[in-house]
């Protein structure tokens, strides 16, 4: 992926004319959105997120195809209400290992069971990320960052799972809160890690922006 050097900053105010809506309700995601100060509504998806994962040869196709499936449902709820949005994000992210995807947790012992592979391996988290404009210009991408975990014991697993931050979240931890404490390494985006990958995302807005996809 070749990257503009131009950053968001000096659009934001522009950008805060436009109607943008994040198709998420996780609050990782709003924070992050929150903390470069893009002005945007949530409208939490309704999609089932029931997709087959073996139909897909490749996990990359699979989180972006989620995040474009997130996307259209409100885009195209909200054209039909009469209030279009100028941009709509959708977003998904998995954890990887050994090709196998790992999502959020059914249970504490599914938690578990994620954890305990985890342990002393490294894995990717993949974000795949939709944007839908009013137009229905649409741009789908993936973001991959490569995480290396601790060693764990199985007295500290049942720990972290007791506290209930793994159970909302793909590949059953957090890195943002006490799951921080069992990477060891990241090599890529951090945010991507949270659930949003910042840098990237921003980086297609400028495009969109710079194209006319977003208006003027």
């Amino acid at each position: 992926v070749s990257y503009r050097t131009v950053m968001i900053g000096p659009l934001l105010s522009r950008l805060a004319l436009k109607r943008i809506i994040l198709a998420s309700s996780s609050p990782r995601r709003r924070e992050i959105l929150e903390t470069v100060g893009l002005s945007f509504q949530v409208v939490p998806s309704t999609f089932a997120e029931d997709l087959d994962k073996s139909l897909f040869s490749a996990s990359a196709d699979y989180v972006k195809e989620n995040a474009r499936r997130k996307a259209v449902e409100v885009a195209s709820r909200l054209k039909a209400d009469r209030k279009a949005a100028d941009l709509v994000i959708g977003v998904d992210t998995v954890v990887v290992l050994d090709r196998d995807i790992l999502e959020k947790p059914k249970s504490k012992e599914d938690a578990k069971k994620m954890l305990k592979r985890l342990s002393g391996q490294t894995h990717i988290v993949l974000s795949g990320v939709a944007l839908i404009t009013s137009a229905d210009a649409l741009i789908v991408f993936h973001e991959t960052t490569t995480v290396t975990f601790a060693s764990l014991s199985d007295s500290f697993i049942s720990y972290y799972v007791d506290t209930g931050e793994p159970m909302d979240k793909a590949g059953s931890y957090g890195i943002q809160g006490i799951g921080g404490s069992l990477v060891t390494g990241i090599v890529g985006d951090y945010y991507n890690v949270v659930g949003l990958p910042l840098h990237h995302l921003c980086q297609e807005i400028v495009n969109m922006w710079d194209d006319g996809r977003l208006g003027v």
